[in-house]
């Protein structure tokens, strides 16, 4: 399946989807291993054969530009403004990824919604998705949006969506519930292309469909380790720093709360151990385990501006989960040969 990351980051949506094609494959390799009955030509469509492949992305912050291309190279990535990139020019693909600006939803933002121009790239997306028609898009964005403006704004992109031909599904997924241990609410968007036969994909992730959890996942609580030191043992060791912040502070089996861009001046992104209750900041690498990259998947850049795009990044967990399941419905439809 060909999929673009637009508003791409550091690659949280790439890294997910392409690790979901380990995923599909083992899962894939298990049912057969169990005697599953499903399709043999299916069954060989998926071993061996990548299920997700980037074809094209596009950021224009210059900072994760850079840890794209570390990690991926130059070839898909599209450096620059997407309002001034024609449609026309952006390879074909089944599938549109995007994890939109949220600070015009979001309640740590001032919720100016369609006035704010952040939050009209939302239509950027639908000027692209007219043009190329992927199969499927993927869109992600804070749990604000749904009861911005009383509901309002989030009709809009319904009805923007619909009109373009795409019936849509939704849900409020907790990173929380992947794996990490983040308190970190995003609501995901599936739009199925009419005519294409899309399947159902929600509600996944431990929820009722309607944000409300059902039940939690495993989490990994102990991302956290000693300045420069790498975590072996599951224990927090904590350099005693900024003993004032107390308020937001919260101890070594719990879950933290969302990391925001800029993450580095934020009060509630310290921890608290149980050695002298000494406080300090997350470490960049602590950072990237939220949001389930690999360790120094942001190393190369200033450490402010590592928090500011792990704190822009999706979960890439989150991403894995979605991936395996569109996967797994589509049946090998988009896969190229």
């Amino acid at each position: 399946m060909r999929f673009i990351e637009l508003f791409a980051g550091i690659g949280g949506f790439r890294y997910g989807l392409e690790k979901a094609n380990d995923t599909i494959a083992e899962r894939t390799q298990q049912g057969v291993q169990q005697g599953s009955k499903n399709n043999p030509i299916t069954i060989k469509s998926f071993l061996g054969t990548k299920q997700f492949t980037c074809v094209y992305a596009n950021e224009w912050d210059k900072y994760a530009c850079q840890i794209y291309r570390k990690h991926y190279g130059k070839k898909e990535l599209i450096e620059g403004d997407i309002t001034r990139i024609s449609a026309e020019s952006i390879p074909d693909h089944d599938f549109l990824t995007a994890g939109f600006p949220c600070p015009s939803y979001s309640t740590a933002g001032k919720r100016k919604g369609f006035e704010d121009p952040r939050g009209i790239v939302f239509f950027e997306i639908c000027r692209i998705a007219e043009v190329k028609k992927p199969a499927l898009l993927l869109l992600e964005n804070v749990k604000g949006l749904l009861n911005h403006d009383g509901g309002n704004t989030f009709r809009i992109i319904l009805y923007s969506l619909s009109k373009l031909g795409y019936d849509c599904e939704w849900e409020v997924l907790n990173s929380k519930n992947f794996g990490v241990p983040q308190n970190r609410e995003r609501v995901f968007i599936i739009g199925h292309l009419r005519g294409t036969g899309g399947q159902k994909i929600f509600p996944i992730g431990g929820t009722n469909g309607k944000g409300d959890e059902s039940d939690e996942r495993q989490t990994v609580n102990c991302i956290t380790a000693g300045q420069g030191k790498t975590q072996n043992d599951g224990t927090y060791l904590i350099n005693s720093k900024f003993p004032h912040q107390q308020d937001y502070v919260h101890n070594q089996n719990g879950i933290l709360r969302t990391l925001p861009s800029g993450c580095h001046g934020n009060a509630q992104h310290y921890t608290k151990t149980l050695i002298n209750n000494r406080i300090r900041r997350l470490t960049p690498i602590e950072c990237e385990r939220l949001q389930g990259f690999p360790d120094g998947w942001t190393e190369g850049i200033s450490d402010s501006q590592r928090y500011k795009c792990l704190g822009n990044a999706v979960t890439t967990n989150v991403i894995t989960e979605i991936g395996s399941k569109l996967g797994a419905r589509t049946k090998g439809k988009f896969i190229n040969d």
